[in-house]
């Protein structure tokens, strides 16, 4: 390869991991139970233990459930830190991984929800390195190569599939670290008075 020529497998991971290492990981280190499923008001979709939501889909297959409906409403009710990270952990990675690097098969109705937070952050980083894993195996031919039928974009390049995937993760992660901010100023501290 020529030196100057660029690296594009290199320069997508780096997007990512770039945020998540700098900008991200910390900020969810020691979330806890309180936050991972608070709610700012009322009627947000969360992930709930099995039987105990109103919403119209309950989906997972382990004791907890992410509510959900279809269609989505709209507008589409405020989501708890547990349904985000649900919804990363599932939809944006596991079922990717499954799809495209050989993971076992994920869904939304197939997953075992974490019921904690520090189950969920664990199922985030086992996801996370599957992806990266896939991804830093991919050559400039399979970047280049289309995408296929297990997207919505089938004749895209696989680059596109990997910036949409980081955009997500971006994005997503980015609104669980609001939610945490939002807790610490709103909810009463240990002692009954705001942090």
């Amino acid at each position: 390869m020529d030196t100057h020529e660029l690296d594009w497998n290199v320069t997508l991971r780096e997007q990512w991991e770039f945020h998540w290492n700098h900008q991200l990981r910390t900020r969810l280190d020691g979330l806890t139970d309180d936050e991972y499923f608070w709610s700012p008001v009322p009627d947000a979709w969360s992930v709930r233990p099995r039987g105990s939501s109103t919403a119209p889909v309950q989906a997972g297959a382990g004791d907890f459930a992410i509510d959900y409906a279809f269609p989505t409403p709209v507008p589409a009710p405020f989501t708890t830190i547990a349904w985000r990270l649900g919804h990363v952990i599932v939809g944006v990675l596991a079922a990717r991984n499954a799809a495209h690097f050989g993971a076992p098969p994920a869904s939304y109705e197939t997953w075992e929800y974490a019921g904690s937070a520090a189950g969920a952050l664990d199922q985030l980083e086992a996801q996370l390195d599957l992806w990266l894993t896939g991804v830093r195996d991919l050559g400039r031919a399979r970047l280049s190569a289309p995408i296929g039928p297990a997207e919505p974009f089938p004749e895209r390049p696989v680059a596109d599939l990997i910036l949409h995937i980081h955009r997500e993760l971006i994005h997503h992660l980015s609104e669980v670290c609001l939610l945490r901010d939002l807790y610490l100023y709103t909810e009463p501290g240990p002692n009954g008075t705001s942090r």
